[in-house]
């Protein structure tokens, strides 16, 4: 199915619940259940599109006070292990490049830089570097047609911007106040087993992180994994979060993710088949965290106020 035709079946489904969700008791209509399952089976709706198109939608249509997205993620951290819980303090849509041509280098200026739409601040991954059987006297002299890839940081207009006039954002912060009382859950029990055989080799925990990021690409790649972690200081990696991460600024709506981790992406974790064999432990963590992080909500209302 194409992302307008994933779209428009979301769209729809959100407006018929919408209009569908009115009922004197404040209790879910049969009808609206019904929608809600339905949108369900037709997903996973994941990748960075999917995302945007559908916090958007859920902005729009509803009177959302703050935003908690979920689920599980691979990791780039290695101080952290298969079934832990990260959450981000920050967040970056690192699948937007500027790939340079062959030849120019560093101090090349790229395309469009000069009007703003590009940037060489945010730094490059040079491909050469990850040469492989090269010996020892040609090191440092061998070269690769794919060059160098910048990051780029994405054009936001936010709902209280001058109309038309641009910003720039790569990291985007979670709600402060959401991260503060996420502390809350460090010392959260969390599930080690598979089943009575299958269990993780280290206790689970819950913990706050500097960074996560998101590409529409599944990485399962242990030198990019690396790059990512020793460049960025990135812990979770996947294919949604840093789009709610980018609508919600733009929309001003607080926002927060947690993400269990099912895999060291690329491999080399001491648990055998990762992210096949721990894939639904993670997720079962990802929600016991969720839950719990929304009971302390309404304390925190209060509290602000």
């Amino acid at each position: 199915m194409g992302v307008l035709g994933v779209a428009s079946r979301i769209f729809l489904a959100l407006i018929a619940i919408q209009l569908g969700a009115h009922q004197i008791n404040a209790t879910i209509p049969l009808k609206t259940n019904k929608l809600i399952n339905k949108a369900n089976k037709n997903g996973p709706y994941i990748g960075i599109v999917n995302s945007a198109v559908t916090t958007q939608l859920l902005l729009t249509l509803f009177n959302v006070e703050g935003v908690l997205h979920y689920g599980i993620a691979g990791n780039a951290n290695p101080s952290l292990h298969i079934g832990d819980v990260a959450i981000p303090q920050s967040w970056s849509h690192s699948g937007l490049w500027n790939w340079q041509r062959y030849g120019q280098g560093p101090e090349d200026e790229l395309p469009l830089e000069a009007n703003g739409d590009y940037t060489r601040e945010l730094g490059y991954i040079n491909i050469p570097n990850y040469t492989v059987n090269v010996s020892d006297e040609d090191f440092g002299s061998y070269d690769n047609l794919l060059n160098n890839i910048w990051y780029q940081r994405e054009e936001v207009f936010p709902i209280d911007g001058t109309p038309e006039q641009r910003q720039h954002a790569f990291w985007v912060p979670v709600d402060s106040l959401y991260y503060h009382l996420a502390q809350n859950l460090e010392g959260l029990e969390l599930e080690d087993c598979v089943n009575s055989t299958t269990c993780l080799t280290t206790t689970p925990k819950v913990v706050r992180v500097e960074r996560g990021t998101s590409a529409s690409i599944y990485l399962d790649n242990a030198a990019y994994r690396g790059f990512l972690y020793e460049k960025f200081n990135i812990s979770p990696v996947e294919m949604e979060s840093a789009a709610v991460a980018l609508i919600s600024f733009q929309q001003r709506i607080p926002f927060i993710v947690i993400r269990a981790l099912s895999d060291l992406a690329g491999g080399g974790s001491a648990d055998s088949n990762e992210a096949d064999t721990f894939i639904t432990l993670a997720a079962n963590n990802s929600v016991a965290v969720a839950v719990e992080f929304v009971k302390l909500l309404p304390n925190a209302t209060l509290a602000a106020y």
